[in-house]
């Protein structure tokens, strides 16, 4: 049986950052993926802020160009513009990016194991058993440590019982090719409950890429049916007459905020899988890069000096305080679901307080805290 300090269940950006901090400080580690390719069935739009920008070694090369612009539109398309005099967004290539950090695991000795699904791990004297499965094999292998980084419905979350997502919404969208732009690159959202009960239907261009998608709760709308509604109304917004598919994503985005118990002895939780997701804005890189920047300094750690006391540094107790005002923003967009209201709202929103706000939610610096890590001084309690 093949033994590994770490075996991480996931390999969007939450398992592979987290994955390549730690081969980077020479730990043995088994990064894992039920899919073949890490390039299909993207999930995510990719729009990483300034903040992380600013903060990550994200690749030149696997980011659009800059976004300063957003719009945003009522249900009867009146619209407001927003402008930031900072490089406030990106559109990450999100498989090249996906591929390039996989390149970096791997030069740093982590194990690649790609179309293998974690199944089950039981607790032997000091290491735990795990049982994988591929399309023809099933296999056990032993860790110190398992990390989750698969997803909203965390099977790790459920088998290390720590906590569950509880609220999520889904999102659909298309991404196009040759779409034509005028003026700036620009994120256009559009408040509608009628296609997009919950959240917003959106655009995303910046002259490469075009993403159109909706998102909302699906107890309250049909996603692919609301998104062929959402393409019919945008004449007059964009051209896609001469557009080019390239592909369809979709899933699961938790909005409850980040989880109170996403640690213990055994594992942890990254990512979409510890609802590191922001409940407002549903945007989910940052604090995804930071959550799992901790996490592998704190895995680190614990493994090396076996002190439990320092996974109390992992606990979501630290961060849900940051998210108070957002989970209370997030009940108040929910409950209006009247067109009528929305579009008053937006109205409201070009007074001067209002846009204030509205800017802020785009441009504001706030995001995912940083947590300040002592290194081998965290205390030993009896």
């Amino acid at each position: 049986m093949k033994h590994y300090d770490t075996i991480i269940v996931g390999a969007g950006l939450a398992g592979l950052q987290c994955a390549r901090l730690l081969g980077r400080q020479g730990l043995s580690v088994l990064l894992l993926d039920r899919k073949t390719s890490l390039d299909s069935s993207i999930h995510t739009t990719g729009i990483f802020v300034r903040r992380t920008l600013e903060d990550f070694d994200i690749p030149e090369d696997c980011l659009g160009p800059v976004i300063r612009d957003v719009t945003l539109y009522a249900p009867s398309h009146r619209s407001m513009d927003l402008t930031s005099q900072h490089d406030e967004f990106r559109i990450g290539r999100m498989g090249r990016l996906y591929r390039r950090y996989l390149d970096h695991c791997l030069r740093t000795g982590v194990e690649w194991m790609p179309g293998t699904r974690y199944a089950e791990h039981s607790r032997l004297k000091d290491r735990l058993v795990v049982r994988l499965d591929g399309s023809n094999f099933s296999r056990w292998v032993s860790t110190r440590y398992l990390v989750g980084a698969d997803g909203a419905n965390s099977r790790i979350a459920r088998n290390l019982k720590l906590d569950l997502n509880r609220e999520w919404i889904v999102g659909v969208e298309d991404v196009f090719s040759n779409v034509p732009l005028e003026g700036p690159p620009r994120l256009h959202c559009f408040l509608d409950p009628r296609i997009a009960p919950g959240y917003l239907a959106w655009i995303a261009h910046d002259g490469e890429e075009t993403h159109i998608g909706v998102g909302g709760y699906a107890r309250m709308f049909d996603p692919l049916r609301a998104l062929d509604q959402f393409r019919s109304s945008l004449t007059g917004i964009i051209d896609l007459s001469e557009a080019r598919p390239i592909e369809r994503r979709g899933g699961r985005i938790p909005v409850g905020g980040v989880l109170a118990n996403i640690a213990s002895g055994d594992g942890l939780l990254l990512g979409d899988a510890a609802g590191a997701v922001s409940p407002l804005t549903a945007g989910g890189l940052d604090p995804c890069m930071r959550l799992s920047s901790l996490a592998a300094k704190v895995i680190a750690e614990y493994l090396e000096t076996g002190n439990a006391e320092v996974l109390k540094l992992y606990s979501g107790e630290l961060f849900r305080a940051r998210f108070a005002s957002r989970l209370w923003m997030r009940r108040l967009v929910t409950s209006i679901r009247h067109p009528v209201l929305v579009e008053l709202a937006c109205a409201g929103m070009r007074l001067p307080i209002a846009n204030w706000a509205a800017w802020h939610v785009f441009f504001g610096r706030g995001s995912f805290p940083d947590i300040e890590f002592p290194l081998r001084r965290v205390p030993v309690h009896s």
